[in-house]
This record gives C-alpha cells, sequence and structure tokens, in this order.
C-alpha cells in the first residue's frame, strides 16, 4: 500500500510545505476595528502601522450617546474616529495588547478596538500586501 501521506501538503508553522514550489504564508488576516477620539486619529493610526499593517482607512463620524450619557462617561466630545486596517492573525495580540495600555495612559487617548474575520482574498500578490510579506512581493515583482 502506497504512503499517502507524501502526496499531501505538509504543514509546519503556518506554512505549507509542497513538493519543491514556493511556500505561502497561512497567516489569516482580520480587519481590525479602532474608535477612538478625531483628534488622537493620526497618532492612533501611526502606531497600528508598527505591527505590520500596510492598509489602514479612516472614517470620521459622531458618536451618538445622549450628552448625560456621555458627560457621566467622561466623554467630553463626539467627534470619534474608525480606524479600519487589516492586520497579520500572528501581531494581532501584540497590537490588542498595546492598544489597551495606550487607552489606558494616554490623556484623550480611550477607545475600543475590535476584529473581524476576513473570509476570501483574491490574488496572491493582494495577500503577499496585506500580511505585510515584503519578501514575496519583491519576487513578484522581478
Amino acid at each position: 500500500m502506497a504512503d499517502i501521506g507524501r502526496f499531501n501538503p505538509v504543514r509546519r508553522r503556518g506554512r505549507a510545505v509542497t513538493d519543491g514550489h514556493s511556500a505561502v504564508s497561512m497567516n489569516k488576516l482580520k480587519i481590525m476595528m479602532t474608535v477612538v477620539s478625531r483628534a488622537k486619529a493620526d497618532f492612533f493610526m501611526d502606531h497600528i502601522q508598527s505591527f505590520g499593517v500596510n492598509m489602514q482607512t479612516v472614517v470620521y463620524g459622531k458618536g451618538t450617546a445622549p450628552k448625560e450619557i456621555a458627560t457621566a462617561m467622561g466623554l467630553l466630545d463626539s467627534d470619534r474616529a474608525l480606524i479600519i486596517s487589516i492586520i497579520g492573525e500572528d501581531h494581532l495580540p501584540a497590537a490588542l495588547e498595546s492598544l489597551e495600555e495606550k487607552f489606558n495612559t494616554i490623556p484623550g487617548g480611550r477607545g475600543i478596538a475590535y476584529t473581524i474575520p476576513m473570509a476570501s482574498i483574491i490574488g496572491k500578490s493582494i495577500f503577499n500586501f496585506l500580511s505585510d510579506n515584503r519578501d514575496a512581493v519583491r519576487r513578484q515583482e522581478k
């Protein structure tokens, strides 16, 4: 009987190893939503980018809580920024931990952050760019 296992890709530390073809990173991507004060949006975008994030966008809006509730919670202004970032799952724990620390220590830096899973991405180049796989992107450019 043939050894069926040798025909299947072997997975080691998130990489698929095949019969001599280049291995593609299997790091899953997440959409991270971060809601902060509009005045702190640039600071948080720069901070999030340090975790291997290649794509971010920001949407500006106003909070909808009644003034009485916002005042009781210590929220003086209702101008908000929603930062939408694409981040690799391997960078996510460090990014969320760092954001929590910043939310608790920076004056006026309160916020929330949560993630949404990405179901699919079309194209190896797009995946490599979004997952901050610079070596694969350089190889494809040559």
